[in-house]
């Protein structure tokens, strides 16, 4: 997997950064991933912000070990916003992330196994992670768990992942129906992203669906969907592919509890 691919398929401003003041603080409101627990290969992370902030945030973030020490040079120099400025999207150096790269042997991997970090901004704590073994294998969509609704009702469509995705990647599901038309309606990930859940804007009706998954869904590892981000440097990038997961709504009721779900 190359540079270039860390971005495809998402639409970023990108920002370099400069030497001016950043405008007053702006409460960060969500940061992913947002389970406790990373891969040891983490590639990038996100943080959303109440309101677009002004002036470069990159600056500001650290992220150190459990004792207060500082990661030496764990991001890329650059800042990714979505289109409305709300959210940062920073990366891991690949060099360091990536086996075999002359970053990585003379500067180290970013993360280690067993090791605890915490991300902070201008001082102020804002996510603390456990550090796991490294995700070596990509999202595979047959092995989803798709949870039953009750026809004539907008109750949420829950589909448990293999593994957490990309926080960013929630549009890269979506469901059609027997037709092949979309569904409309709004979708969000849960449980450390490692669930989706979707919310009709009508009512469900009896039939055959299908969930479609974007090719260039990843992981927060940079693992693309039933891919890998570690390949030898002179192989070619495999060609995205997109994957669909057949699931049926009965004409009866279903009456099985709902799994539960946290933000």
């Amino acid at each position: 997997m190359r540079l270039h691919r860390l971005l495809a398929g998402t639409m970023f401003v990108l920002v370099l950064p400069q030497v001016h003041a950043r405008s007053p603080e702006v409460p960060v409101v969500t940061v992913r991933p947002s389970a406790p627990v990373i891969p040891a290969n983490m590639l990038r992370l996100s943080l959303e912000f109440a309101t677009a902030p002004e002036g470069p945030v990159l600056p500001g973030v650290a992220l150190s070990h459990a004792d207060g020490s500082e990661l030496r040079e764990p991001f890329l120099t650059q800042e990714l916003w979505s289109p409305d400025g709300r959210i940062l999207t920073l990366l891991l150096h690949p060099g360091r992330v990536k086996s075999g790269l002359v970053a990585r042997e003379s500067l180290g991997p970013i993360l280690v196994p067993g090791d605890d970090v915490v991300l902070t901004l201008d001082g102020r704590t804002l996510k603390q992670w456990h550090v796991g073994p490294p995700d070596l294998h990509g999202p595979v969509a047959s092995a989803w768990r798709i949870f039953p609704v009750s026809p004539a009702s907008r109750q949420s469509l829950v589909v448990r992942l293999d593994a957490p995705i990309d926080g960013r990647d929630a549009d890269y599901l979506a469901v059609a129906d027997a037709d092949d038309r979309p569904v409309d309606g709004h979708a969000e990930l849960l449980d450390g992203e490692s669930t989706w859940a979707f919310t009709p804007d009508a009512p469900w009706r009896a039939g055959r669906y299908r969930l479609m998954v974007r090719g260039t869904l990843e992981d927060p590892a940079g693992n693309r969907l039933n891919g890998h981000f570690e390949t030898p440097l002179d192989a070619p990038d495999a060609p995205a592919v997109d994957a669909t997961v057949a699931f049926d709504i009965s004409p009866t009721p279903d009456v099985s509890p709902s799994p539960r779900t946290s933000r």
